[in-house]
């Protein structure tokens, strides 16, 4: 897997000789570092290791750790669901045959493509896991649905796939398209995720569409009239379904005012939620880096490192008194004057080196611990350094001493925190140096914040898209402007509601619970997609709104009921995960699911109703099976 740093940015140009490490260099670093704590660590001494390599080592191996388990843990409680609910061997094999078939598919264009597997894409299972059992439990609800009602085995499956292809086939392109709109993120890694995970939804839709009604051929009839014969639930389910048709019709203006209440009370909530980027955060308090760091952070001034180098643009240009003491002033100043989070607890430049320099010339005398007042002495201290055998020199200037390193250490936050001390360090820079000296300023914390501010636009760019390409989606295939831009309050409504939750619970956005949009848009959209395309095939053949959402609830309602039960099972299964920000993925995925379901379930025929008002008449019953 590709070390931390590919989460934020793209690898940075050829600096010259001094390479950055590669991922496996990295982690070899870091166990040897461990190694030797471990051999030098005695009673009394107490060896912290922390710093930007040591955490995000930590939080790659928990990452992989606890993803990998909760997938497992979801993939188990996913099969036990799906063959209590089928009773049948094949619908749990089906499902989950297509979705690992789908992963190891896009892996394996991803190592053609010698894409790395970074961070983000470990949530990539995820993604399928949810697409391709969605789709598949469409599918195998209405065949199973038709061989109660009595059809062969191949009747069932043309029937099924006659029915639920063509919303299959659009629910793949919505979510196909609102997951391949983080492609163009600025981000790398998060475009990769977008791309690869829009390729893996409709890789998966053509195993679903071919592969399973296939294996659906496979079974023998025997299993299938066992099957049907076995079903008890299905009239407690129908009846369930048929009371939401009633209660969403009849009730429609005050479900939809109550909707736009909630709404509204939700909107102000979700405009308050704040953004963050805080790694350490995810792990637990009591892991040894978490404390490490915070040790470091608490007694050495801080853990995390912002650069600014100075470039004077001629050779010895830093053997002139007045830029290494305006150095020394920037220093000073730095250090008294920045309060906050970003509290500074450290400086070091090459001016620091120097007054040292001076001092240990001067008997170590403490009056000496200045700049020396006479220029000529400055390059001819600065030599003698170095024939001393010291190289403390070099981490601090280049060889033409044109260049000069200065370093600030400030304890680890919220990367929030950091923009607003970037930007002051970098006016004291010029308006000490003005155009004398070009200024650059990088380092992890430098790095760390245009992550942020990156993420943030793209994220803002990517669901723009998604929404207005999904709408114009949903007016195609209604044929309607208006309904279709009715039905896309369905699928805002979970979203909206999950930013109102994430700001009461104090979860904040970050970079796996902004994925959970990409999720919840592609969930949702899917709902509605088959709610809305059934809803319209029985209004045009009966003109009754009621008798419309009673036979799509009774067909695709139960499909939807089915999977998300399925679905919401396997993410809350992510909160039993160490790390804090895959449990809350975990669990504001799976509230989302819920609230995606209830939309469909209330909102979306309470909406039906009063756009079809002049339609809307009660039928005494409703035709029972699906024999299309």
């Amino acid at each position: 897997m590709d070390d931390a740093l590919a989460l934020f940015d793209e690898p940075p140009p050829d600096a010259g000789p001094r390479e950055r490490l590669s991922d496996e260099e990295t982690q070899q670093v870091f166990e040897a570092v461990g190694e030797i704590v471990a051999e030098h660590r005695r009673d009394g001494l107490v060896l912290h290791v922390a710093g930007t390599p040591a955490v995000m080592e930590s939080l790659k191996s928990a990452l992989q750790s606890d993803v990998a388990r909760s997938v497992l843990l979801a993939i188990t409680v996913i099969a036990i669901l799906l063959f209590a609910m089928f009773r049948s061997v094949a619908a749990v094999v089906l499902p989950l045959g297509v979705v690992l078939l789908a992963l190891l598919s896009t892996l394996g264009l991803m190592g053609h493509l010698a894409t790395p597997v970074t961070l983000p894409i470990v949530i990539l299972p995820s993604f399928l896991l949810a697409v391709g059992v969605g789709a598949a439990v469409h599918l195998l609800a209405i065949h199973f649905r038709n061989v109660r009602a009595g059809l062969d085995r191949e009747q069932a499956i043309v029937a099924a796939v006659g029915h639920a292809g063509l919303p299959v086939l659009l629910t793949s392109l919505t979510t196909a398209v609102g997951l391949g709109s983080f492609a163009i993120a600025d981000v790398a890694p998060i475009a990769d995720l977008g791309q690869f995970s829009a390729i893996g939804v409709l890789i998966a839709l053509v195993y679903t569409l071919v592969l399973l009604p296939a294996g659906l051929a496979l079974i023998p009839s025997r299993a299938m009239q066992a099957f049907a014969s076995a079903d008890r639930a299905s009239a407690m389910t129908d009846r369930v379904l048929a009371a939401f048709a009633r209660f969403g019709v009849r009730n429609a203006l005050p479900i939809v005012c109550a909707f736009l209440v909630v709404a509204t009370v939700a909107l102000g909530f979700a405009v308050q939620l704040r953004f963050s980027h805080d790694v350490l955060s995810w792990l637990p308090d009591d892991w040894p880096v978490h404390q490490a760091t915070r040790a470091i952070d608490r007694d050495l001034g801080g853990s995390v490192s912002l650069e600014v180098v100075l470039d004077t643009g001629t050779e010895n240009g830093l053997h002139d008194r007045d830029t290494l003491l305006r150095l020394d002033a920037l220093k000073r100043d730095i250090e008294t004057e920045s309060s906050g989070p970003a509290k500074v607890g450290a400086v070091l430049s090459v001016a620091d080196l120097l007054k040292e320099i001076h001092q240990a010339l001067n008997e170590n005398r403490t009056e000496f611990h200045r700049i020396p007042e006479n220029p000529a002495l400055i390059p001819q201290e600065f030599l003698l350094f170095e024939n001393s055998g010291s190289d403390d020199l070099e981490d601090l200037v280049d060889f033409q001493f044109s260049r000069a390193r200065f370093s600030m250490r400030v304890p680890w936050q919220d990367t929030l925190n950091y923009p607003p001390f970037i930007r002051d360090v970098e006016e004291r820079f010029a308006s000490a140096f003005g155009s004398s000296a070009d200024v650059t300023v990088t380092g992890i914390m430098s790095l760390l914040s245009r992550t942020l501010e990156n993420t943030i636009r793209s994220a803002a760019r990517s669901y723009l898209i998604a929404g207005v390409v999904i709408t114009l989606m949903m007016i195609a295939l209604i044929g309607r402007v208006g309904t279709g831009l009715i039905s896309m309050l369905p699928n805002f409504t979970p979203i909206l509601l999950t930013l109102a939750l994430m700001q009461v619970a104090g979860i904040p956005l970050n970079l796996f619970t902004m994925l959970v949009g990409s999720i919840a848009i592609g969930l949702a959209v899917d709902d509605t997609v088959h709610f809305m395309h059934h809803f319209h095939r029985y209004l045009e053949r009966t003109g009754s709104v009621e008798h419309a959402v009673h036979e799509t609830l009774q067909t695709s309602g139960r499909a939807m009921l089915l999977t998300s039960a399925v679905l919401t099972a396997g993410f809350f299964i992510f909160c039993l995960a160490d790390m804090r920000n895959l449990v809350d993925f975990g669990f504001l995925t799976g509230i989302t699911i819920v609230t995606a379901l209830a939309a469909d379930f209330v909102l979306a025929p309470a909406l039906m109703a009063l756009r079809y008002r002049s339609l809307r008449r009660p039928e005494a019953s409703a035709q029972q099976g699906e024999t299309e």
